[in-house]
């Protein structure tokens, strides 16, 4: 049970929550309840998640080094020796071939979208890691990519502002990241931080100005896209009880009403990245804060009414 505990952790089973993107498309398409559609999706997000921790075990292995020498990663299982190197190549080897191979017999262009995220993610680790700028480009791709393999496997449109919103946010992540890594790392020395080659080439100053665009273009490209979201015909009960109100408190862009919501999400998770510096690890503040996750609900609820129910 011990080592299951420990190559859990290794894996990142908790990051498996950002492989949710997969669903966006049949949640913004109106397929969630059609017959087959939601498990078909939910298949994809399976093996985006086996596949992002096959990922998980390769940049442990290439970062070992580094690792040993960080105040918080050092305690990885990986790093701090409790896996052996031998049974993290064989679980990367065996689970990245075993995801792959499942992707290929579920859908070729699934297949096609889990193969470019994982020769991605290889070159990330190898060298686009290092390299600034790249290395947040890499992290939005990678979003993208599965936003597209949700597409894929149910084959309906993706609206683009809404790509353009999933690429805007997934920067915005990376950008606070490396700024909580930095605050990290500031106080330790020079020589633990370059081993984070990347941050070498950022000043604070920088990281503060991504941080401020990538937040305006994720509530501003969300927001265009429930501005420009097709107008609900007045079909239904609901709808036809709508007609019946005066003009000036009808509006045909429904989604418009989650936009302050969207923008309240932004803003408090930008607080967290300054205020308490806990960027580092995005999918522990998505998890952990009570306001964000407050948001997230209920965004998530009235998404739902709105396009599913009204």
């Amino acid at each position: 049970m011990d080592k299951l505990i420990l190559i859990a952790k290794a894996s990142r089973v908790t990051q498996w929550v950002k492989n949710v993107v997969v669903f966006a498309p049949i949640v913004f398409s109106g397929f969630l309840f059609v017959p087959g559609a939601f498990g078909k999706v939910a298949w994809t997000c399976i093996l985006f998640c086996l596949l992002s921790s096959s990922i998980y075990l390769l940049n442990d292995l290439v970062d070992i080094k580094a690792d040993r020498e960080h105040p918080f990663k050092k305690k990885r299982p990986v790093a701090s020796g409790e896996i052996p190197l031998i049974t993290v190549i064989m679980l990367f080897s065996s689970i990245s071939i075993v995801s792959l191979f499942l992707g290929f017999l579920t859908s070729t262009l699934v297949f096609a979208a889990m193969l470019g995220y994982f020769l991605l993610n290889i070159v990330y680790s190898l060298w686009w890691k290092k390299v600034p700028i790249l290395d947040v480009f890499s992290i939005a791709a990678g979003f993208v990519i599965r936003v597209y393999a949700g597409s894929f496997i149910i084959n309906v449109h993706m609206d683009v502002w809404f790509l353009l919103t999933v690429v805007s946010a997934s920067l915005f992540l990376a950008v606070g990241k490396r700024r909580s890594e930095m605050t990290l790392l500031s106080g330790v020395g020079n020589e633990l931080f370059k081993s984070r080659a990347t941050l070498m080439h950022y000043t604070p100053a920088l990281l503060d100005a991504y941080t401020s665009m990538f937040a305006n273009t994720t509530w501003l490209t969300y927001a265009l896209f429930s501005f420009l979201h097709p107008p609900f015909k007045a079909e239904g009960r609901v709808l036809k009880v709508f007609s019946l109100l005066p003009t000036t408190l009808i509006a045909e862009k429904w989604l418009m009403v989650t936009v302050p919501f969207v923008i309240y999400g932004v803003m408090r998770y930008m607080q967290l990245i300054y205020e308490k510096n806990q960027g580092e690890s995005p999918h522990k503040v998505l998890m952990t804060d009570v306001p964000l996750i407050a948001v997230v609900v209920i965004w998530g609820m009235l998404v739902l009414t709105i396009l599913y129910l009204v």
